[in-house]
């Protein structure tokens, strides 16, 4: 339950670092006049990037595959899921709720956070059962 907890935390401020890069691109993409639902597309991937090499840094110490680049690559997949939840919310609120993209996005994060923990935590950082 330490470890967890640790890792929570540790994930938790990557987090809240790629939030903000990917925040601050969302609203300056906005703001030279890209479609909200493409400029969230971009910024999530900018964050994406910036909260993978924050994880392996700040949050997890167990790897379950030796191989960086398979890790990596499940870290992407993970990421794709993710952004279709955060890209999903966004529009139904914005379309539906009338919320402004920013909030919109702000409670897209709640969800794609907790998501990426669990899923990432679960299939690429617990180290692998032993037989």
């Amino acid at each position: 339950m330490k470890q967890t907890l640790r890792e929570f935390a540790g994930y938790g401020a990557a987090s809240a670092v790629a939030l903000s890069v990917d925040m601050g691109l969302l609203w300056a993409f906005v703001h030279v006049d890209i479609d909200y639902i493409l400029a969230s597309v971009a910024s999530f991937t900018v964050g994406a990037v910036v909260a993978y090499w924050l994880s392996i840094t700040l949050a997890f110490r167990r790897h379950r595959f030796r191989d960086r680049r398979v890790e990596l690559l499940g870290f992407v997949a993970i990421g794709v899921m993710g952004l279709i939840i955060n890209t999903s919310v966004i529009y139904a609120a914005v379309q539906f709720l009338g919320l402004h993209y920013m909030l919109a996005k702000s409670v897209a994060a709640g969800f794609t956070f907790l998501f990426n923990f669990i899923v990432r935590r679960q299939l690429l950082f617990v180290a692998p059962a032993l037989s």
